[in-house]
């Protein structure tokens, strides 16, 4: 921006009237004045125009898309010309890596854009996710993700391989997580279904990446869009969490509780106290996790419009069946005869406390890791004492459903 100043009509004016009087020519000078008030006027007029010139020259533009801006700033340089150049990679080499965005190695749809599997030159598994014109999530998110992961660094977190801003394109090129999402190994997908000792350690996994951001220096990350979606599996089932577009940094001062902030996140996810209020606290993600912590437990979609009314929400039907002491009629099917009734319930706590109303009654991330680690250790325990028992006795107390107890959905 240029730091020119210019005077407007007034301010010249009231200089001019501002004038002591025992400072005025004398009447033979006055003549003198007014031609030189003349030629003030002359050069008045010239700055005038000059000034009129400059507004209409550099006034602020109107309001462009995020691919409209990437243009604009990539025209003189990155877009991103702030953050750490060793992550920026040229777009032949995407273009190589994806063999120019083909259809077939699409794996993954958002509201960022399209997501491929690729395979750089030097060997690299990567997913390159692109950003497209018009999409909800645009270049301030771009910028954010890059901020966020080129700054940290956790085995549960995704790692950002780098990204490309070049040619009005949005590229965020990450590792590639061979299992897919969570989500994936849950409902709708003909991914493998996992067994409950697999879905707890992803839970803790996760649980371990969502700490590590909340406890980070100056306030923490607030990832603000937690969801089974978001939760990845690397080739050995390790989750890692992903997708940093709409994080936000935790309160600064220690003195402030929340972040105030337009509502963001994924309906059925979305902390109610955050959606009513706009006040955006750790606890918001520890809400959407309880929410997760049902996905995995019940295997159906956090919101289903083709249930009943009472059942479509699954927080709400899950707190109510867990409170009223139902929780095993909610379990998967396919879990059936895997879980220790005292891991079931521990869990069943840890998911009621992470989805209270009010973020001042929910735990901290790391209060529901210690808690989902002592739910597997039940799960262990429980599972040597049953082949110790069915050694002897050929008993077993690991929870088993009959046909009229699964969950009615």
């Amino acid at each position: 921006m240029y730091q020119q100043a210019y005077l407007n009509g007034l301010e010249i004016m009231e200089m001019i009237g501002s004038w002591d009087t025992d400072l005025m020519p004398s009447e033979g000078d006055q003549v003198g004045l007014i031609i030189g008030l003349v030629s003030g006027s002359i050069v008045l007029l010239r700055i005038f125009v000059s000034a009129a010139i400059f507004v209409c020259k550099y006034r602020k533009p109107k309001r462009t898309s995020s691919h409209s801006k990437l243009t604009e700033l990539t025209t003189h340089g990155s877009a991103v010309p702030n953050f750490h150049l060793g992550l920026k990679i040229p777009l032949a080499e995407i273009h190589f890596a994806t063999n120019n965005f083909d259809g077939k190695l699409l794996i993954g749809k958002g509201g960022f854009g399209n997501v491929y599997r690729g395979t750089l030159r030097d060997g690299t598994k990567v997913a390159a996710k692109q950003g497209k014109p018009g999409s909800g999530q645009g270049f301030s998110e771009f910028q954010t993700e890059i901020t966020v992961l080129s700054q940290i660094r956790h085995r549960h977190l995704v790692s950002l391989i780098g990204y490309c801003a070049e040619q009005s394109e949005m590229i965020l090129v990450y590792e590639f997580m061979e299992k897919g999402s969570l989500r994936d190994h849950l409902y709708n997908s003909d991914f493998p279904t996992l067994p409950w000792k697999q879905r707890l350690e992803i839970c803790i996994g996760a649980a371990q990446g969502l700490d590590y951001l909340h406890r980070g220096a100056a306030g923490g990350i607030i990832h603000r869009d937690i969801k089974s979606t978001n939760v990845l599996l690397d080739e050995n089932y390790v989750a890692k969490v992903a997708d940093f577009g709409l994080s936000k940094s935790g309160p600064l001062d220690r003195s402030q509780t929340h972040v105030s902030t337009a509502v963001k996140g994924t309906f059925g996810y979305l902390d109610p106290e955050y959606f009513k209020t706009q006040k955006l606290t750790k606890k918001s993600d520890v809400y959407s996790f309880g929410v997760v912590l049902l996905e995995v437990l019940c295997a159906r979609p956090a919101i289903d419009p083709s249930l009943p009314r009472d059942w479509a929400n699954l927080a709400e039907w899950g707190i109510t069946c867990i409170q009223n002491g139902a929780i095993e009629q909610i379990v998967d099917p396919f879990l059936v005869g895997q879980i220790n009734p005292n891991s079931l319930r521990k869990y069943g706590e840890v998911a009621e406390k992470c989805l209270q109303e009010e973020d001042e009654e929910r735990p901290s991330m790391g209060d529901v890791l210690w808690d989902l680690e002592y739910a597997f250790q039940l799960q262990q325990t429980a599972v040597k004492r049953e082949m110790y028992d069915y050694s002897v006795t050929g008993g077993s107390s690991i929870l088993t459903l009959s046909n009229e107890e699964a969950p009615i959905i």
